[in-house]
């Protein structure tokens, strides 16, 4: 299954008329609006071919500027990033080694891509 969240653009003066036929048209779930005449719709397919033509049937909704897809997800690639996550050291290696002082370790957002084993080199003696 895909979701996908689309921007669908329409001028103001339209909204009103926009919102009611995306509301109504069975292809999208309508989520929030601005006064802009911007609205953030979701769709949901099997497929990406499914995705695309629930899209253009919002493309050609009578005052649509334009629809545009701006995030999506799959669960196939949630499962992919899940099994990564779960097949992953819980704590990184040098993060074990008593060897290492912590206070010499700066935190820049995520220690897994790091190469934290040339940083345990430092602290290791029997190397030097």
């Amino acid at each position: 299954m895909n979701v996908s969240s689309i921007v669908v653009q329409t001028v103001p003066k339209y909204l009103d008329e926009v919102l009611e036929s995306l509301k109504n048209c069975g292809v999208c779930d309508y989520h929030i609006h601005d006064e802009k005449g911007r609205i953030v719709v979701t769709i949901e397919g099997e497929s990406v071919s499914d995705e695309l033509k629930k899209l253009r049937v919002i493309e050609e909704l009578p005052h649509v500027i334009a629809a545009d897809m701006h995030m999506s997800y799959s669960e196939e690639e949630l499962e992919r990033h899940m099994k990564v996550i779960e097949d992953g050291e819980v704590v990184p290696k040098v993060l074990d080694n008593e060897i290492v002082d912590p206070s010499q370790i700066v935190y820049n957002g995520d220690l897994k891509k790091k190469d934290l084993e040339a940083f345990a080199k430092t602290f290791d003696t029997t190397e030097r």
